[in-house]
């Protein structure tokens, strides 16, 4: 099964890593006129307050993000999020105390390039909420640094070329997704003050994740493998998942000043399982499907 925690966070690492030398012969600097949509307006001092609700198979948890606008040494502009007031399973919960002085930065300044975020002394229970919060906003400064969508119905699909892994060597030995960005302008509406974008993260034409067994080899009808993980079990065995990742982000954004107001994530993950007794991933049990649905969604309070 898929590990808890936000699955797009060495996605977005590894992307952001070659975006500057790969945007195909997009301008992604080019400006527009009038403003774009798709733009934010920051003040600095400003303050934010999200609510993060999410669902992960039994895990239900909601979560505060409240943040400050800053500026760096270079002028741009960031926030300044903290995190707290977890709570799970309708319960509160008590987080690591390194949590009371933790700073999670991001930007939608389209001259801070995002980068992976900071997870030392994160909580393990704030992993996700801390990289799902990163992909909403990730998601929002790609479509808004390529500069492509500037009325309602325009579409642009960016082919990513990396292949990036979370595996950590020692529970987790491999770990991979292949992901294209696929991202269209819904609708600006003048009268509501918002724009609403989709960013649909899907698996590439072709599969470029490496797959260690034959067995791994063979996709779904109509569907490309583009997520693969095997994790050791801890009584010697090894769980082996391969099948297909999708993220479906909506967001709404405001036209006045940029600030997303409401986002929705749906990450489906579709795979065959199996439990086996070496690490070739030879020797092992029945294929059994798994289906897991991570709903995550944050609104902006004030």
């Amino acid at each position: 099964m898929r590990l808890k925690g936000g699955p797009s966070a060495a996605m977005t690492a590894a992307l952001l890593a070659i975006l500057p030398f790969s945007s195909s012969g997009v301008d992604a600097q080019a400006p527009a006129s009038p403003r774009p949509p798709l733009h934010r307006a920051y003040v600095e001092g400003q303050t934010l307050h999200y609510r993060m609700t999410g669902v992960n198979e039994a895990w239900h948890y909601s979560a505060d993000a409240k943040a400050v606008v800053k500026k760096d040494s270079n002028g741009s502009f960031y926030e300044d999020f903290g995190w707290s007031n977890m709570v799970t399973g309708g319960k509160p919960e008590t987080l690591a105390p390194s949590m009371a002085g933790y700073s999670q930065h991001l930007s939608l300044d389209p001259n801070v390039f995002p980068g992976a975020p900071n997870l030392n002394g994160v909580d393990p229970k704030m992993i996700g909420p801390v990289t799902d919060l990163m992909t909403f906003y990730v998601d929002y400064w790609l479509a808004a640094k390529f500069n492509q969508l500037l009325k309602p119905g325009d579409h642009f699909y960016f082919a990513n070329p990396t292949v990036p892994s979370w595996a950590d060597g020692q529970r987790v030995i491999v770990g991979e997704d292949a992901i294209d960005f696929d991202m269209t302008l819904k609708s600006v509406d003048t009268a509501k003050g918002i724009a609403e974008l989709e960013v649909r993260h899907v698996p590439p034409p072709q599969s470029r994740i490496h797959l260690a067994a034959a067995w791994m080899q063979t996709p779904q009808p109509g569907q490309v493998n583009n997520w693969v993980q095997v994790m050791r079990t801890g009584d010697g065995q090894y769980l082996a998942g391969v099948g297909q990742e999708y993220f479906d982000v909506h967001l709404t954004i405001s036209l006045a000043d940029g600030k997303i107001l409401h986002g929705a994530m749906q990450n489906p993950v579709d795979t065959m399982e199996r439990l086996c007794a070496d690490a070739q991933l030879t020797q092992c049990g029945e294929a059994k499907p798994h289906h897991l649905v991570r709903t995550i969604e944050i609104d902006l309070e004030h």
